[in-house]
């Protein structure tokens, strides 16, 4: 159950929350109703109220015992009783339901209008009779003395069928080209029937002859309402004797006097939708009306509002259960809500607990609405030129905005922007064209930071990665572009890669070349903006055709560009190692007078050596040393080499070279080593032998 309040009126939705598929066994139910808590605080007031689909118009017998709903699909006919509260029986039907009625107190006599013009006939055991008649029909009524169905529909005729005689009488002729709907007075049985054409005509059962036109379509236009056609009559019925209330395709409801052709008051539902029904309670003189999206409450006598309804789905039927506060809606969808509403009525006798059920929930607060205002902001009162109507009567101050009437709103939001519709049909057209260029090459904005990192990511996405990565649960990833988590790294600018750094160019060798080949595109693609979207398109199938070529040359050669990457790094840091030793020179003061130099042109004169044979792969400076090292002894050689720790070299082919290692031990590693030793020798000779023994196994085949 929900419950809203609308203008300090409580409505209760007892439809409201989840329905159980009938297939669902009891046991499940009742599970169900133990874990879940919308199902724990369902309230089935009717058990089974509702249609597979849709439920198109709904009825209460005069009796007040049954409930009376058609639906589709299939095409069907319900019948709830309320004493019951459960579904009675349902019947079928070969088509859909444009309208039925009621004919006896209880369900025993039904008439259903069916859409391919026949009427069918039901009683209590099931279908009846079946006739048709010449047009296509939207409506008919009853009249009770003569026992006579109007039917009306697309035709200028009011087909009349005796139900006493069983024939067709003569038709009623009318000036009109279609008629829409039809009522008879209760009191004085006064027929009247609506048209196409926004007018009401008025029949005398009894002389067969028109007694009055009321013409309706221009008593319910007011000052600046836009209209493309006249407005047709949708609703019509009466109250009382005189009272009659018409509703029209615009959204209106006109209020007539039948005594005058001039209503006497005028209600909109501000929706421009059809009205559809109309519902007198005569308790509280007030008016129930119902368009497709809402349904609206107000005194008959002033036009104020009471309150309204407004239900998720579209409205296609309203029905007053009589004296009570119970309303039944046929929405587009399977489920037909039930509404009560303390202030209009009492709950009826066979669901008087619902007054219990509400006195207790009189204390929660809930949310209120209020109807025909509009909510704006003081912007929205800027932009509108309203800011010097703050503090007056048209403006009441809520929250952080204001509260106006939605009739002043639209006549000011016109006259504010005359050219709305202008721009909104420019914005159509604009959305149109994007969506036909959506197969053409299309330049992808790039961000103000690490723009060649976003172009290498947008081409690696559009190579190898044309469709969104999926996990294994199906879920779609983003890219790193469109990560958020990313987002700062293509905006702050600490986080630019700095190219020139040494680590950067040794992880990729080749990208200098790379990223020369993006920055050409990237340059390019910041000049095709100003360009046309056909030239765009022939730029980037060259650019393609380019890289394409170029990337098999970038295959062959990435050595060449590793070894030239090495070269410029080590230059680099040559260069930089000889600028900071002469900065370091010319800082500190010079300890010793420079030695005198050469002259330039002995610097500059080549210095020749003589290579002896076997000396070709060894360098100049290792020849001395090892001249010297053969000229000493052998032992005297050991002892070098046990004092340095190195053993010995060995000169091998093409120049590389052997060093053997002879590790000094420590102090320490030295005693480890002999107490290891000493405590072998002395497991060895506290060792005993086992040798003597022998087993009793042994023995025994000894002695055999």
């Amino acid at each position: 159950m929900q419950i809203s309040s609308v203008n300090d009126v409580k409505i209760y939705n007892l439809s409201h929350g989840k329905s159980l598929p009938e297939w669902l066994s009891d046991r499940k139910k009742r599970q169900l109703q133990k874990k879940d808590v919308d199902i724990q605080r369902r309230i089935e007031l009717i058990q089974d109220f509702e249609m597979p689909t849709v439920c198109t118009s709904i009825k209460v017998s005069r009796d007040g015992q049954f409930l009376l709903a058609a639906g589709t699909y299939k095409p069907r006919i319900r019948c709830y009783d309320t004493y019951q509260l459960s579904l009675k029986f349902e019947r079928c039907l070969d088509s859909d339901v444009v309208a039925f009625d009621i004919l006896s107190d209880d369900y025993s006599k039904l008439v259903f209008l069916r859409p391919d013009r026949y009427v069918e006939f039901h009683s209590q055991h099931g279908h009846y009779y079946k006739t048709r008649i010449p047009k296509f029909g939207r409506d008919f009524s009853y009249h009770y003395p003569s026992c006579d169905l109007y039917f009306v529909g697309a035709s200028p005729e009011i087909f009349r069928l005796n139900l006493e005689q069983g024939r067709f009488l003569n038709s009623l002729e009318t000036d009109a080209v279609e008629n829409n709907v039809c009522d008879i007075n209760p009191v004085h049985h006064l027929f009247a029937c609506g048209t196409s054409e926004g007018k009401v005509g008025c029949w005398d059962p009894r002389v067969r002859k028109r007694v009055g036109l009321v013409d309706c379509a221009l008593g319910g236009l007011t000052d600046g309402m836009e209209v493309e056609s006249l407005p047709s009559i949708t609703a019509l019925k009466f109250n009382g004797s005189l009272t009659m209330a018409v509703g029209t395709s615009t959204g209106q409801v006109l209020l007539y006097d039948l005594r005058s052709s001039r209503p006497l008051l005028v209600k909109d539902h501000f929706y421009n939708l059809p009205v559809h029904s109309l519902v007198f309670h005569d308790p509280l003189d007030l008016v129930v009306s119902a368009d497709r999206k809402i349904i609206k409450i107000w005194n008959k006598d002033s036009g104020k509002v009471f309150s309204s309804i407004q239900p998720e789905s579209s409205i296609n039927d309203v029905c007053m259960y009589p004296e009570s506060g119970m309303l039944f809606t046929a929405n587009e969808d399977p489920k037909m809500n039930t509404f009560y509403i303390p202030a209009l009525g009492p709950a009826p006798r066979w669901c008087s607990f619902l007054d219990n059920l509400t006195e207790e929930l009189e204390e929660s607060p809930e949310s209120t609405v209020y109807d025909d205002y509009k909510f704006v902001t003081r912007k929205d009162l800027d932009n509108l030129g309203l800011s010097h109507l703050v503090g007056s009567s048209l403006l009441r101050a809520y929250m952080h905005g204001y509260f106006i009437d939605i009739r002043l709103y639209h006549k000011v939001k016109s006259i504010a922007n005359p050219f709305a519709y202008e721009e909104y049909r420019k914005d159509k057209i604009r959305q149109k064209i994007e969506e036909s260029r959506t197969q053409r090459v299309q330049i992808k904005a790039l961000p103000k930071v690490n723009k060649e990192l976003a172009l290498k990511l947008m081409e690696e996405g559009d190579c190898q990665e044309p469709q969104p990565s999926r996990t294994k649960k199906g879920k779609v990833l983003p890219t790193i572009l469109g990560d958020e988590r990313f987002k700062v790294m293509f905006e702050n600018p600490d986080y630019q890669v700095d190219e020139a750094t040494e680590d950067f160019r040794l992880l990729n060798p080749i990208v200098s070349k790379v990223s020369q080949k993006r920055k050409n595109k990237l340059r390019q693609i910041l000049q095709s903006d100003h360009l046309s979207r056909e030239d765009e398109e022939d730029e980037e199938v060259e650019g393609r055709a380019s890289s394409e070529e170029e990337s098999s040359d970038d295959d062959k050669t990435w050595v060449e560009e590793v070894r030239e990457q090495r070269r410029l790094i080590w230059l680099e840091n040559r260069d930089s190692r000889q600028a900071r030793a002469g900065r370091r020179e010319a800082v500190l003061p010079p300890a010793k007078p420079p030695p005198p130099q050469r002259p330039a042109h002995n610097a500059a004169q080549p210095r020749f050596y003589q290579i002896k044979s076997g000396e070709e792969f060894r360098s100049f400076r290792s020849v001395s040393p090892k001249r010297k090292l053969q000229k000493v002894s052998l032992g005297d050689r050991l002892k070098m080499e046990e004092h340095t720790g190195v053993g010995d070299v060995v000169d091998t082919t093409v120049g590389s070279k052997q060093m053997t290692f002879t590790l000094r031990q420590s102090e320490r590693q030295r005693k480890q080593e002999q107490a290891e030793r000493d405590h072998q020798r002395e497991r060895k000779k506290l060792r005993r032998s086992a040798g003597h023994l022998t087993s009793a196994r042994g023995r025994s085949r000894g002695r055999r």
